[in-house]
């Protein structure tokens, strides 16, 4: 277990949490945002501005709001038990059932992590004309040096800070393009379904709620752990990590916003339909110049990076919780689980010759587990025999029973399509 203490009182055995505690349980939900704004989000936010101009901005605020719902409760699952969802599964469940489950979330995290080092390499061929199967090597190998070589604390100070530049370069972007604010402000509490849109609204959704995410969030939460037995830390903890998670997510959903705008503003302005990422980094200079292309292509970098850190931790968190066992990159089952899915996922881009089928593959493989993992979360976190007291309420049980009903079938939806 992850763990992180801050002002001690020894006279009463517990944290002391003043006004400003609040601002060291910002972390977690910024390692799991990262997983809301990879490569996968950036294809198909931009296929969703250049078609659609604004009108799919409601989209991604829908996606967020179903987003924080589930991250909020899986959250609360780490909190409350001092386990992740993998080991919960594994402790709760019966052991065909839970490997089952915990098997189809390695192949999730290997189709996750190969969206993620192909976002990496597409970026680093923009940059410096690497061929993709040598930039996914190359991120493989960073990757790797990064999850081996630094503490939990050390990576999370570094995703932040690769969200922040990630973010500074929207800014930027946006700062140079004309944006018709209250139409994009209509657009983004107004549902609208243009002709011939649902494919690129379910692309939306699925790329925003990920399994993998609801794995590593239950996980990470718990690096701000102090007293399971004292309930008083654990509502203050639940309550701050509300904060987080609604903090983190708002920061997704601005830079997806962010970039929905900038399609919008200049590829659909100039009606130039954009398929793939390095097309729309080559159609940005003549309407943008060199140094906005360049910044574009940087901060994909930074998102692939730091999406695949994160797809990393998630598989050593699913691999390690198989054999009931915490994530902890010190252990060799955390370790194996993290070189499963990343060394595989670049094992599958050297086999395909296309990249845009393999990230095609990749959120089939997505659509298929998705399910799986959500109802296995609801059904543990309502369980008094998991969470005691801290279970769900009966609204709360049927409100994300119904939410991962909804993103289950757009999922199977965009499955299809893609078999179409």
């Amino acid at each position: 277990m992850l763990k992180i203490f801050t002002r001690f009182d020894s006279k009463n055995h517990r944290p002391v949490m003043g006004a400003m505690e609040i601002f060291k349980f910002i972390g977690p939900g910024l390692l799991v945002t990262v997983g809301f704004i990879d490569p996968g989000n950036w294809a198909s936010n931009l296929a969703a501005g250049a078609d659609y101009g604004y009108k799919l901005l409601w989209m991604v605020s829908l996606s967020t709001i179903m987003l924080i719902v589930l991250q909020h409760n899986v959250a609360h699952l780490g909190i409350a038990t001092g386990l992740c969802l993998s080991e919960a599964t594994t402790k709760y469940l019966k052991p065909g059932v839970s490997r089952f489950i915990l098997g189809t979330g390695m192949l999730a995290s290997v189709s996750t992590s190969l969206a993620e080092i192909m976002g990496g390499a597409i970026a680093l061929q923009m940059l410096f004309g690497i061929p993709i199967k040598i930039g996914a090597v190359l991120v493989l190998a960073f990757v790797l040096v990064m999850l081996f070589t630094n503490s939990y604390r050390a990576i999370e100070k570094w995703i932040i800070a690769f969200v922040s530049i990630i973010g500074l370069s929207f800014i930027y972007e946006l700062s140079l393009v004309n944006i018709d604010w209250p139409e994009a402000i209509k657009s983004s509490v107004t549902p609208s379904f243009p002709e011939g849109s649902m494919l690129v609204i379910m692309s939306v959704l699925g790329a925003v709620v990920m399994p993998h995410n609801l794995f590593l969030h239950s996980e990470v939460i718990q690096s701000r752990q102090w007293n399971l037995q004292d309930d008083r830390v654990i509502r203050r903890q639940l309550d701050y990590e509300f904060f987080d998670t609604l903090f983190s997510m708002l920061v997704g959903w601005a830079i997806n916003s962010s970039m929905i705008l900038l399609a919008a503003t200049t590829f659909h302005k100039t009606q130039t339909p954009v398929s793939e990422l390095s097309q729309a980094q080559n159609m940005l200079i003549p309407l943008l110049g060199s140094s906005a292309a360049d910044i574009f292509a940087v901060a994909l970098l930074l998102a692939g990076i730091s999406s695949t850190i994160t797809s990393g931790m998630a598989a050593g968190s699913i691999f390690a919780g198989i054999f009931n066992e915490p994530y902890d990159v010190k252990d060799n089952h955390s370790k194996l689980g993290i070189l499963l899915s990343l060394v595989a996922a670049v094992l599958v881009i050297f086999a395909i010759d296309n990249p845009f089928k393999a990230l095609l593959i990749s959120q089939m493989v997505l659509s298929i587990q998705l399910p799986f993992t959500i109802f296995t979360q609801v059904r543990l976190t309502s369980s008094e025999k998991v969470m005691g007291k801290y279970k769900n309420s009966p609204f709360t049980k049927w409100t994300l029973y119904g939410l991962g009903a909804v993103v289950t079938l757009l999922n199977l939806m965009l499955f299809v399509s893609f078999l179409g």
